[in-house]
């Protein structure tokens, strides 16, 4: 097998660091736009909570229905390369006519599909770690690609805030589009270059494909996996959706501040997902398992603060601290899938966890939303206990997952991967 360098391989982690921070700039649009009052007269949205939370809601449905379905095709017959580039030209034009939408019904419409054109990244990312690094040096790939969530949401909430609000709602869709052609597309088509052994599989069949589905089913642990990861999704969907409306309409921030706030935590989970990749990459055993109840813990603990003050700097330092826990936590759920699964269906059983886990999280937004209008359109913390909830579900599987026999398959995958594979 060719061995492909450290820093070419290096060069197509960073590419899909840059596509993932575009993709969650775009995702995290309506979040602002919900704040905004020309977007919520053209489509007559005004004070309707559990409406502006189904933009998201709509959006992760189709995400997670993609993520499931699509990915196995993508990995039996495109492999990552191909199925980005697919993926990326279907966001870019749907991302493009959405301010086209003449009513709101077609509006969601357009956000299902946008959500199905990005199901499959987080997969399509997993499979090329898994292909070009070794198991006891994907912690940090990981965790660096996956830093694009936090990147993305940091950097997003303040950029759509100042296009928004400087020239129009419809604006920020055009950039997002421009964003995926112009910078996305060249990324895949320069940097993310597969393996000789990813190119000769041989020709593919809907008996492979078929195979792949069902061998990704049987991955060990894939319930608990799966379990965290809605969790986990449930308090990333559920803090970016409410958030700017939270600092905004309970609190009181003015439109600068309630941008830069936002930001905030998501900077500092970019470190904390980075320190969470080191500590997987030392740890090594089941041990790893227990960021999960730790972090798990800490985030809901952090949360609480937040919600029972009235500082402002409270608020904000509790706001950092949940992101913070919670971004340790980023590595380790694709690398514990690339422990746990088949090499052959690593995308697949990603796909399955990250699709059910968007599927059943997306609808946490329009959960808050609903109870936020059952305590008063302006309470919009008495949502975040649904948060507190999911990181405590997180922390007591974290806590239970080290007492399965799925554990030893974990370590005897590790060990053995480490003693028997090579650098590709």
């Amino acid at each position: 097998m060719k061995k492909v360098s450290l820093q070419k391989r290096w060069l197509g982690v960073l590419a899909l660091l840059i596509i993932v921070i575009i993709a969650y700039i775009d995702r995290i649009n309506v979040s602002v736009l919900i704040t905004n009052n020309d977007f919520l007269t053209t489509f007559e949205l005004h004070d309707d909570r559990i409406l502006q939370g189904q933009l998201m809601t709509i959006f992760l449905i189709g995400y997670g229905l993609s993520a499931f379905f699509i990915t196995p095709i993508f990995e039996t017959f495109l492999g990552y390369r191909r199925g980005l580039i697919f993926s990326i030209l279907l966001w870019a034009i749907f991302t493009a006519i959405s301010p086209l939408a003449g009513s709101i019904f077609i509006l969601l419409i357009f956000r299902a599909i946008l959500g199905g054109s990005e199901g499959p990244l987080f997969s399509l990312k997993t499979m090329y770690i898994n292909e070009h690094f070794n198991s006891h040096e994907r912690g940090k790939p990981n965790a660096v690609s996956s830093m694009g969530v936090s990147i993305g949401l940091s950097i997003g909430f303040p950029i759509i805030t100042f296009l928004i609000y400087q020239f129009s709602w419809v604006s920020s869709f055009y950039i997002l589009s421009a964003l995926n052609i112009l910078i996305g597309l060249p990324l895949v088509l320069f940097f993310i270059q597969p393996s000789n052994h990813h190119q000769n599989k041989g020709k593919k069949s809907v008996k492979q494909l078929t195979n792949t589905f069902t061998t990704a089913l049987k991955t060990p642990g894939l319930i608990w996996v799966l379990v965290i990861e809605v969790a986990t999704l449930s308090y990333l969907w559920g803090s970016s959706s409410w958030l700017p409306a939270y600092l905004l309409d309970e609190k009181g921030f003015s439109i600068k501040q309630m941008g830069i706030v936002s930001s905030l935590p998501f900077i500092f989970s970019v470190l904390s997902k980075f320190l969470g990749g080191y500590i997987i990459d030392r740890i090594a055993n089941k041990n790893m398992i227990m960021i999960f109840f730790v972090g798990g813990l800490a985030t809901a603990l952090s949360i609480i603060l937040t919600i029972t003050s009235n500082n402002i700097t409270i608020i904000i330092l509790g706001l950092i601290l949940a992101n913070g826990f919670w971004g340790i936590q980023g590595a380790a759920i694709p690398t514990l899938v690339q422990h746990l699964s088949d090499p052959t269906s690593v995308g697949s059983t990603y796909g399955i966890i990250n699709g059910l886990g968007n599927f059943i999280s997306a609808f946490i937004p329009a959960i808050m939303g609903y109870i936020i209008s059952l305590n008063g359109n302006d309470n919009i913390s008495s949502g975040f206990y649904v948060l507190i909830g999911t990181q405590l579900v997180i922390a007591i599987c974290g806590l239970l997952f080290t007492k399965t026999k799925h554990v030893a398959v974990l370590e005897h995958n590790m060990t053995n991967s480490i003693a028997t594979k090579t650098p590709h």
